[in-house]
């Protein structure tokens, strides 16, 4: 089953179909980084996608420590 959920984004409404599972964690994530009932610009989406890189890259540097720690 999937859910829709939708965004605007520059006076426009962006929606997207994702796995229900996954809506509740992503709507809770687009809630944190966006306003989530108005209207978004592009600085906004930029400095989100800023965020989600980051942590990304910190969740990929802890994993590379933990394979090195099971490595040794």
């Amino acid at each position: 089953m999937s859910k829709k959920l939708g965004l605007h984004i520059g006076g426009r409404r962006f929606d997207v179909d994702v796995d229900d599972d996954f809506a509740k964690f992503l709507q809770s994530q687009m809630e944190r980084d966006f306003n989530y009932d108005g209207n978004n610009d592009a600085k906004t989406m930029l400095q989100a996608y800023v965020r989600q890189s980051y942590e990304l890259y910190m969740q990929n540097k802890k994993i590379d420590e933990i394979m090195e720690k099971i490595d040794k």
